[in-house]
């Protein structure tokens, strides 16, 4: 649904990539046309992350470190998927915010360089390390951390460059 979402406030013919970072699991949706031509589940989301990882808030390095690994692993098996020149899409309002907390101005749409996307997690890392988090304005919530980390290892491992994050109106999301 999200995926027809996209497509429809985007307009366009490009092969999109869905990504949806969910509670509990992590949706992706390829294709061109009105509807996705493939859809693919992974095994991570913001709150299982942080539940099976997380065991401070915020996480300690070493935390972050073991989430990665499996983040990683569940990521590489969308790799075969992913068409070359493809556009990344959410609609997620958590990585709206990412957007925003890495310095994007907040419209309907906004397209987020990974370059922006990595210092916001080089801030998270920083804290995890010990810098106070009054000195930052990441939120304190590990669910936070959780979706900022997959977003951050979906971007790397699967070589996109930017992520355009959606304001979808709930009348247009609930087609």
């Amino acid at each position: 649904m999200q995926y027809c979402t996209a497509r429809a406030l985007l307009a366009n013919d490009d092969v999109l990539v869905l990504l949806h970072i969910g509670a509990e699991q992590t949706g992706i949706a390829v294709g061109n046309s009105a509807l996705p031509e493939v859809a693919l589940t992974l095994s991570i989301g913001s709150q299982k992350t942080a539940r099976e990882y997380f065991k401070h808030a915020p996480p300690s390095m070493l935390e972050l470190e073991n989430a990665i690994v499996t983040v990683e692993d569940e990521i590489t098996r969308a790799r075969s998927l992913m068409p070359t020149g493809a556009s990344l899409v959410t609609i997620d309002p958590t990585i709206r915010k990412i957007a925003i907390l890495s310095g994007m101005a907040a419209e309907q749409v906004m397209c987020l360089p990974i370059e922006a996307m990595e210092r916001t997690f080089d801030q998270l890392a920083q804290v995890s390390l010990g810098r106070p988090a009054s000195l930052d304005k990441l939120p304190a919530d590990n669910g936070f951390a959780a979706t900022l980390l997959i977003l951050r290892e979906f971007m790397h491992h699967l070589q996109f460059t930017n992520i355009t994050a959606l304001h979808a109106d709930r009348r247009i999301a609930s087609i």
